[in-house]
């Protein structure tokens, strides 16, 4: 029997996770590039979204506003919910026939979130939320990911390595227990060279989607 989140995938939904400075929204850029060039009908979209619910969360993480954790537990989940079923968001994109990648979804809520705030509320908000039907997780040691970020001239309030470490953590188990429940979740190494990271992201996509991108 099909678990309840195998029961809810979304066909051709790509959702790309990891902690800050793992490289998605550049590997985001290059799948982009690649839809574009094969003329393959898409949408790419990150999380927080460019919504006012987003851009509040935005705030919130760059410190401009202060937020109890519950309170931005709830604004993910808010803008999430608009930006699945809202007009011109993910769901009317996969039903018009386009593949739909995502920097950030579901799993982001549960690691992040669920370090500041506990497990139980994340789970809550974000238990009735489809499943992708592939998720890519990079995986990179958090002092790692934080190097990448130093150049940075202000970092977000969750940019800092014992948060990040916590983190880390989190997706590890998080991950088990979707796997654990059907969720198609790959693994690549972000420790690589960007551009064989990007080999092995568009291998995992040609091989969920049946389209060749490379």
């Amino acid at each position: 029997m099909q678990s309840q989140d195998t029961d809810f995938a979304l066909k051709n939904f790509i959702v790309l996770e990891g902690i800050d400075g793992s490289g998605t929204s550049t590997q985001m850029r290059f799948i982009e590039a690649a839809f574009k060039e094969k003329g393959l009908a898409h949408m790419v979209t990150a999380e927080p979204t460019g919504r006012p619910e987003g851009q509040l969360i935005r705030k919130i993480l760059q410190g401009e506003l202060d937020a109890d954790p519950g309170t931005v537990a709830h604004l993910f989940a808010s803008d999430r919910h608009q930006h699945l079923y809202g007009k011109a968001g993910i769901v009317e994109a996969l039903e018009s026939g386009k593949l739909v990648v995502c920097d950030r979804y579901v799993l982001s809520s549960l690691a992040y979130q669920g370090s500041t705030c506990g497990r139980d509320l994340p789970e809550y908000l974000n238990a009735r939320f489809p499943a992708p039907g592939l998720t890519i997780f990079f995986k990179i040691d958090p002092e790692h990911s934080l190097q990448r970020l130093s150049s940075r001239s202000k970092l977000e309030i969750y940019e800092k390595m014992h948060m990040q470490k916590l983190v880390d953590i989190a997706y590890e188990t998080t991950i088990a227990q979707k796997r654990s429940r059907g969720w198609k979740i790959e693994t690549v190494n972000a420790e690589k060279p960007i551009d064989q990271v990007r080999q092995e992201v568009f291998t995992i996509i040609e091989a969920y989607t049946g389209f060749t991108i490379a």
